[in-house]
């Protein structure tokens, strides 16, 4: 870690070329990749940039808070600084962001492991602290003069999410903290309960009612609270009734109280979220981990079985409902929607690059490999491997299928990919 005058800043020496293999492997580092992709303008130019950061064209990477920077080589050796701008934190947040993690071990132990799960950063948006960058964030500038994210921009984000699938601390840093400064205020904060509220003073509800213009307003609503209820233990000397499980009960009063949290933050900012179905609840606890007994009573409610519901908690994780539409719906693709999913295939890879796909409904299969694309009704592509005779998903959606496709490791399948039929060209 190098200081200057007070400021942070971490240099990472020229990475190997990438040919043969992806970009990101973790969900956060497809996370940060999805972020430049939904925002490009230009899907030549992230091709551009994904041939240079593949032949190894970007240079050592400089990370500091709010800007990358590196010197990408084009074909000709012509040398470009680039560098890409995203937001820190303000004060406020890293104080929300501490006081979350601190009050849960969990976290602080994934980081330690360089790991970011998915609630740790679902837990960060609820405490209004966006830790991964969305549509937009990420900035470009290059001395080519370029006013999009350009070839040499591209590059360097494609080898920055190799960076963060080795350490998620580089994103951190990015975002404001080096990893001492982080490490050293979780460790001296105090891990306590914060002290109850009193709660805002009003007036009786009913008194209001009847009393009209003549009392004041009623005050405002309580805002939201910093981190989900936890709901009162049920390990009681009191037997059970029969038929009751108190492990499942807790954990389905756990899981409720952090999706109701969830879903208050979002309504609070605005947002809206369609309702889950009864399967989809079902794979959305699954997903919190539950124990086997509750987890086999969630395969037989949700009429998936023990292995299919594998499949959907691994899509739930990658995308929630979206990445669940993908694995379950197979469906045809026509008309103008064809014709654009076969200009990206086409566009995606260099002539001798690209790999044979066979194509059924809107999955597209590579011969002679287990690796698999589908693509979404929203545009994006799906990788998918098959593993012990069944397509499992392999990696969160991407706007461009050769980066979808390299998140999918071959090696995972067991080397023969189901039959289908063509799709007639």
């Amino acid at each position: 870690m190098n200081r200057h005058d007070g400021d942070m800043e971490r240099t990472f020496a020229a990475l190997p070329p990438a040919r043969g293999r992806g970009f990101a492997q973790t969900w956060w580092g497809q996370a940060w990749l999805k972020s430049l992709e939904d925002t490009a303008l230009d899907s030549a130019q992230l091709k551009t940039g994904r041939r240079l950061a593949r032949a190894g064209a970007v240079g050592a990477v400089s990370v500091r808070p709010g800007r990358l920077t590196a010197v990408v080589q084009d074909r000709d050796r012509t040398a470009h600084r680039a560098d890409v701008l995203l937001a820190e934190l303000s004060s406020e947040q890293w104080d929300h962001f501490l006081d979350m993690t601190v009050e849960r071990a969990g976290h602080v132990a994934a980081l330690l492991d360089r790991e970011m799960p998915p609630h740790l950063v679902e837990d960060a948006a609820a405490a209004g602290v966006e830790l991964l960058p969305g549509l937009g964030d990420l900035e470009p500038k290059c001395d080519c003069d370029a006013w999009d994210h350009c070839g040499h921009t591209a590059a360097l984000c494609y080898q920055v999410a190799r960076l963060l699938d080795q350490d998620p601390f580089v994103l951190m840093l990015m975002r404001g903290r080096d990893e001492a400064a982080l490490l050293d205020a979780l460790q001296t904060r105090g891990g306590g309960s914060p002290a109850e509220s009193s709660g805002p003073e009003g007036v009786d509800a009913a008194e209001a009612y009847a009393a009209g213009d003549i009392l004041p307003p009623l005050p405002d609503l309580p805002g939201l609270p910093g981190e989900p209820g936890v709901p009162r233990s049920l390990d009681t000397e009191t037997p059970p009734a029969p038929g009751i499980d108190p492990a499942a009960l807790e954990f389905l009063a756990a899981r409720t109280a952090v999706q109701a949290h969830r879903l208050l933050a979002e309504a609070l900012r605005g947002a809206s979220e369609a309702e889950l179905t009864l399967t989809q609840d079902a794979v959305r606890l699954a997903a919190g981990n539950p124990g086997r007994e509750v987890a086999d009573r969630l395969a037989d409610g949700s009429g998936r079985g023990p292995e299919a519901l594998e499949a959907a908690v691994r899509a739930w994780h990658l995308g929630g409902t979206a990445a669940l539409a993908v694995l379950d719906e197979e469906w045809q693709v026509e008309g103008e929607t064809l014709a654009r999913a076969r200009a990206a295939l086409e566009s995606a890879w260099d002539t001798d690059e690209r790999p044979e796909l066979r194509a059924s409904g809107n999955r597209w299969t590579v011969v002679g490999a287990p690796v698999q694309l589908r693509l979404g009704r929203d545009g994006r592509w799906w990788p998918y491997v098959e593993e012990r005779g069944r397509w499992m998903p392999a990696g969160g959606a991407a706007q461009d299928p050769a980066t979808a496709l390299t998140t999918a490791d071959p090696a995972a399948g067991d080397g023969s990919a189901p039959e289908e039929a063509p799709l007639r060209q």
